[in-house]
């Protein structure tokens, strides 16, 4: 047999875990981790298989699910920008005291394009959008009127 780590054909391997695997390991490798003792097997009393007396055999039958999976993003409400996004943007910028191009280096953003989104001329991406409600711990996003 081959041990998986060295490669050296032995008469016999070891079932060793290293670092969160289970390797099969000659003598000389197992030294790098630690030896699983093999599970013991129940040694039956009866040779014929049957179950002793007073138990009864029961065949191991996968149960169903307990939990049903479910999806978060139904479940969620429809978020989209609110009509003041860039206002709200601008009035937190200015109260931390930052200048466009503070938050533009925050953002990793040009100056134009903070800008832009404080005029309302440019309509941020979603990542972009999380990222700005996390640094200016403001909310730009507010629930979709449904629509008639």
């Amino acid at each position: 047999m081959l041990c998986e780590m060295c490669g050296k054909d032995v008469p016999s391997l070891a079932q060793v875990r290293v670092e969160g695997s289970v390797l099969r390991l000659c003598a000389d490798c197992s030294r790098f981790g630690k030896v699983i003792t093999p599970p013991a097997i129940p040694v039956s009393p009866n040779p014929g298989g049957s179950p002793p007396a007073g138990r009864t055999a029961v065949a191991l039958v996968p149960r169903p699910r307990r939990l049903e999976e479910r999806d978060l993003y139904r479940e969620l409400p429809e978020l989209e920008l609110a009509p003041d996004w860039g206002k709200r943007i601008r009035v937190a910028r200015e109260k931390l005291g930052w200048t466009p191009e503070d938050l533009g280096h925050r953002l990793n953003e040009k100056k134009s394009v903070v800008l832009k989104m404080e005029s309302g001329s440019f309509h941020p991406p979603d990542p972009m959008v999380g990222k700005i409600e996390r640094l200016l711990k403001i909310r730009l996003r507010a629930e979709a009127e449904p629509k008639a």
